[in-house]
């Protein structure tokens, strides 16, 4: 290598040096853990009132949600003190350590135009701040784990609420009602593959789950008019498409599809007396979760976790609604719905009222 070429060399070691060292500055004083920290205590701070919002929105399940927040708050503040008080310690030392490291990379600076000399010291002053990245790099790691649990609780719990918020939203903007004392429990976008298989052209939308029923609207721009091939008139259509008690699910069924095999699908199967034997679904949403919610919902587990109680009267009107048609003397085979005003008489027609 000629000396120019080893000169454009050290200049180009001495700019990486300086690129890294620049980087340092921030990792000494542990600016990262610092916003880490502050990120997370804002976000506790916040789960009472978001909680809040998600009931004044109509969320009626998570009973513990409230408890969850403030026992959140109270483990925080626990360790909030030791980890400000390891922060300014290691930062402390950290900036010992820097300042001598800081002279020599000013001083490797002036002297870019003395080959041998700038590059006797950089050879020096590189293993320095290598080493001093490696112990910025172990403080902020120490201190980190003494919240890790704590934040993978506080993820946890800003993913659950995420979930519901948007849920929350989406019922909102729904073309159908849902019952008296009827709740939502989660929804997710989803692809009703009408044939099984997922195709062009089935309808897109939100899939519901609410402690009584599995819902499906349409929500969804479609494509009326193209012109060599390009859209040139579009149509919103929001329509519910699927309605089934959840007391009438069979099974569900769980795949992994699509080229990647990350494609989320899951198969529900109803029983005798559903509106159809069976119905899939491509979710944008962990098909394992989804499948543990629908089995818990037809096991009635989400009563037990309500924080907002139904009324007697409500239970009462549910456990006195007729067997037999007061008209014809037919047997109602229907699931009956808490909320439900009427039911029709699936043989002579006529409208009995709860």
């Amino acid at each position: 290598m000629n000396s120019v070429d080893l000169a454009k060399k050290l200049e180009s070691d001495i700019r990486a040096l300086q690129t890294k060292f620049n980087s340092l500055e921030e990792s000494t004083r542990l600016t990262s853990l610092r916003d880490n920290v502050e990120d997370t205590q804002t976000t506790i701070n916040g789960f009472a009132e978001k909680v809040k919002g998600l009931r004044a929105r109509g969320y009626v399940f998570g009973k513990g949600f409230e408890e969850r927040a403030n026992n959140l708050v109270k483990k925080w503040g626990g360790l909030l003190p030791n980890i400000n008080k390891q922060i300014e310690q290691q930062t402390n030392q950290l900036g010992t350590a820097i300042t001598p490291v800081r002279s020599r990379m000013t001083q490797l600076a002036s002297l870019s135009k003395n080959q041998p000399q700038a590059q006797g010291l950089l050879n020096q002053v590189k293993p320095q701040v290598e080493a001093l990245e490696a112990q910025a790099n172990a403080a902020r790691n120490q201190i980190s784990g003494m919240f890790d649990s704590l934040r993978s609780e506080v993820n946890q719990f800003s993913y659950e609420i995420r979930k519901i918020d948007w849920m929350l939203s989406q019922l909102s903007q729904t073309s159908f009602p849902l019952l008296a004392t009827e709740a939502g429990v989660m929804a997710v976008k989803a692809v009703w593959a009408k044939t099984g298989e997922e195709k062009k052209g089935d309808p897109q939308g939100v899939l519901y789950l609410t402690d009584q029923r599995i819902l499906f609207e349409q929500k969804e721009e479609v494509a009326t008019e193209k012109v060599l091939f390009i859209t040139t008139k579009k149509e919103k259509r929001q329509k519910l498409m699927i309605d089934v008690p959840v007391a009438l699910v069979k099974s569900v069924e769980t795949s992994k599809q699509g080229l990647l095999k990350n494609e989320d699908h899951i198969k529900i199967v109803f029983e005798s007396g559903a509106p159809m034997t069976s119905v899939h679904f491509h979710i944008w949403h962990p098909c394992e979760e989804w499948q543990g919610l629908i089995n818990r919902a037809k096991a009635k587990d989400f009563e037990t976790d309500r924080a907002v109680e139904i009324d007697a009267d409500t239970m009462a009107k549910l456990k006195s609604a007729p067997s037999q048609c007061p008209s014809c003397g037919g047997h109602i085979h229907q699931v009956i719905l808490r909320g439900q005003d009427s039911i029709k008489c699936e043989f002579c027609g006529f409208l009995i009222r709860l």
